[in-house]
């Protein structure tokens, strides 16, 4: 079984690859055998992530970019081919999440939040589809969360574009598996990340949390690296528009 998950030859870009689950995702991919390009807008936390990369033997780039514009997606495209060649994985795991109380989210923070969450993961992904369909083979990996169905207080942004993404990872299933392009999400629970920073520092809460869970404690980073492994890899050549909870059993209690 091992050559079904191998990632051998292939290119992956991760964006929000500088930190969190981004970065631990891409180490993942690159122990596994591909050669990652992680993009995000912090130069010295991507250099941070391709130092760790090559430090264990894989093969990284950086690639600085803002990816919250529109405007910017298929340059950062084509800029993402030039370091390994054609990408073909993907995965998208930049966000963001202000955690404004409803009645004061403004339209600025409204459309960054549905831009990093909805619009950026699908002009990308477009923008990328084309490589993949030349080299027979494409993987793209959408993140989404707990709040893809079930509301937490003072992040209506947040759940709408992580609803929204389960929808879109349906929707680049049905346009383009046929060409072996499979598109799938990760709901990650809660692992400590700096989105989830203020929950961490506080022990109470991170406890509760952990309580909540089937496991009984909450994700670590080690936790991530398999799914993101098996759905990149041709191991998962028969699933695609699917999202798989990775939660410890949170959403099952």
């Amino acid at each position: 079984m091992q050559a079904d998950f191998s990632l051998d030859g292939q290119v992956a870009l991760v964006t929000g690859g500088s930190s969190g689950l981004g970065r631990a995702m891409a180490e993942a991919l690159a122990a596994s055998g591909a050669r990652v390009v992680v993009a995000a807008r912090r130069r010295e936390a991507l250099e941070e992530s391709v130092a760790t990369i090559e430090a264990q033997g894989g093969q990284a780039a950086a690639l600085v970019a803002d990816l919250a514009a529109p405007e910017a997606l298929d340059d950062i495209a084509k800029r993402a081919a030039e370091p390994f060649g054609a990408v073909t994985i993907l995965v998208n795991a930049a966000g963001v999440n202000l955690r404004q109380p409803i009645d004061e989210v403004d339209l600025a923070s409204w459309q960054l939040t549905l831009q990093l969450h909805l619009g950026t993961p699908f002009f990308l992904s477009r923008a990328l589809v084309p490589g993949m369909r030349e080299k027979g083979y494409g993987r793209i990996i959408n993140l989404a969360s707990l709040q893809s169905q079930r509301a937490f207080p003072n992040s209506a942004p947040y759940g709408a574009g992580k609803g929204g993404i389960v929808q879109l990872t349906r929707a680049m299933a049905e346009a383009w598996s046929q060409h072996g392009i499979n598109a799938n999400a990760i709901a990650p629970g809660f692992f400590p990340t700096e989105l989830t920073a203020s929950l961490f520092n506080d022990s109470a809460a991170a406890g509760n949390l952990a309580e909540r869970t089937a496991i009984g404690r909450n994700g670590s980073m080690a936790d991530i690296a398999g799914p993101t492994v098996f759905l990149a890899s041709p191991a998962s050549g028969y699933i695609t528009g699917q999202t798989l909870y990775v939660d410890g059993g949170f959403t099952a209690k």
